[in-house]
């Protein structure tokens, strides 16, 4: 799908950074590295302390490392302020710099799961950091409460005003969930899935967001796709439900739109983006983590980092190889708009 372009401009600025997260044919082929709790907790477990025993050094040296074997390969990283400035350092010089602004889980005192900005943090900060763009995770879905969700939409609308005013662009992750509290890797939310993404993706397409990439969501889960090597049996849609979802969700897209990984295997998230280009739908890419690098965590735990580099230098290596082969059918970020390059979006 592609819209009229003619009310849709950027500055040159912007332009440069969009260029600069992209690789030479426009597509976005990021790898993500700003993992915190998630990523403590995992170290935690592999090691088997505590997730207060996990050092603010161990959490470097990891981040450090994977970013540093890893975007060599990748158009992009996106790296958190509190561990992952080193890791910022470390990568490959052709590589644009994604930094995310809230803090890590969510705001668990009331319902909602309503995200929080660092409180250390502005967009301006994130500009001095050198960052080519902001990132802010929200949990979404439009089945939650209407004063919920006008809060949400107020929050994503002050961050993208500030990103507008600094002139950098804004990246938006939308996670989905069951405000009831169900199991959200059941069959009951997988069938519900797809409504939530395309929910997700109609809302933050509008212009008051100031959206510049939606990162989304498979609007499916394969592991209820019939005909889905990863398919455990129950059924929430057939293959062909499936790739209509895909193209359901890419049709309401006002924006270029990537798809990110959310923890499932390398092996699930490279099958999920070949459906994506047999469903015929003009994604721009990918900001991808866990599925590259989330089998090194007990190779750390166990024998340091020296051999975490040997793993991510062959098998996290491969893994990242594995997706990029997937964005051959992706489509440059610019074409939504209709335009033939990013020059016919300068204003």
């Amino acid at each position: 799908m592609s819209i009229n372009f003619s009310a849709r401009k950027f500055s040159a600025r912007k332009i440069e950074h969009m260029k600069a997260l992209s690789d030479d044919r426009g597509v976005i082929a990021a790898a993500a590295m700003d993992q915190r709790g998630s990523l403590q907790k995992s170290i935690a477990a592999a090691k088997g302390i505590s997730e207060d025993e996990v050092s603010d050094e161990m959490m470097r040296e990891f981040k450090t490392a994977v970013s540093s074997v890893l975007t060599p390969h990748a158009s992009a990283i996106l790296l958190d302020t509190e561990w992952g400035l080193e890791a910022a350092e470390a990568r490959a010089e052709e590589t644009g710099l994604l930094l995310c602004y809230e803090k890590t889980g969510y705001d668990n005192s009331q319902p909602g799961r309503r995200a929080e900005l660092l409180p250390d943090l502005s967009v301006q900060r994130l500009a001095d950091f050198e960052a080519d763009a902001v990132k802010v995770l929200l949990f979404y879905t439009p089945f939650e409460d209407a004063v919920v969700n006008d809060e949400k939409h107020a929050f994503v609308e002050r961050v993208g005003a500030e990103c507008l005013a600094n002139d950098i662009p804004f990246f938006l992750e939308f996670i989905g969930y069951d405000p009831k509290g169900g199991d959200e890797k059941g069959l009951k939310f997988a069938k519900r899935k797809p409504a939530i993404v395309i929910g997700g993706m109609q809302e933050f397409s509008k212009e008051e967001y100031h959206v510049d990439v939606l990162k989304v969501e498979i609007p499916v889960n394969l592991a209820y796709a019939k005909g889905s090597p990863v398919y455990t049996g129950q059924t929430a849609y057939t293959k062909g439900q499936a790739l209509e979802a895909y193209r359901e969700a890419a049709e309401v897209a006002l924006r270029p739109f990537i798809y990110l990984s959310a923890g499932v295997s390398n092996d699930q998230f490279t099958e999920s983006l070949h459906w994506a280009a047999e469903a015929g739908v003009d994604f721009s890419g990918v900001l991808c983590g866990r599925a590259t690098w989330k089998d090194g965590i007990p190779v750390y735990a166990e024998k340091g980092i020296a051999a975490l580099e040997d793993w991510l230098e062959k098998d996290g290596v491969r893994n990242i190889g594995a997706v990029n082969d997937c964005l051959k059918r992706a489509k440059p970020w610019w074409t939504i708009y209709g335009a033939q390059g990013p020059g016919d979006l300068l204003g």
